[in-house]
């Protein structure tokens, strides 16, 4: 009984506080760790300045390596750079992808020459399993 009107202080305080509107913007954003941040598994790890050939402006960020002039022209002709730099999948979806985007999505396919510098480009700076 003695504890009550610490209960009901505590309880009336949070009741007089005026609701959040989740319209509005946060007066003081809240921060996640990166731990915390659900967003954090999706998005393709950083990686480590040196790591790998530095990101090629001309071709729309991408690694300045063999097969990066390829894969930019074949890949904007539908689609940002973004689209491939923000992958991680594995060799083998990207064979699966290439199919998919080539059969359902209008993809124009190239020399068999062409379409092999691109894939071992994309398996090479783009996979997961590297």
């Amino acid at each position: 009984m003695r504890y009550l009107p610490v209960l009901l202080i505590c309880l009336g305080s949070g009741l007089a506080a005026a609701p959040m509107d989740p319209m509005q913007p946060l007066t003081q954003p809240r921060t996640l760790t990166a731990s915390a941040d659900p967003m954090t598994a999706l998005r393709a790890p950083d990686k480590a300045q040196g790591d790998g050939p530095a990101p090629k402006p001309e071709f729309g960020g991408l690694p300045d390596a063999p097969g990066a002039e390829e894969t930019f022209y074949q890949c904007t002709a539908c689609h940002s750079t973004e689209i491939i730099k923000q992958q991680r999948v594995t060799d083998a979806r990207w064979d699966d992808l290439w199919v998919w985007m080539v059969e359902h999505q209008g993809m124009i396919e190239p020399e068999a020459e062409t379409r092999a510098v691109i894939l071992g480009y994309l398996k090479t700076h783009f996979s997961s399993e590297r």
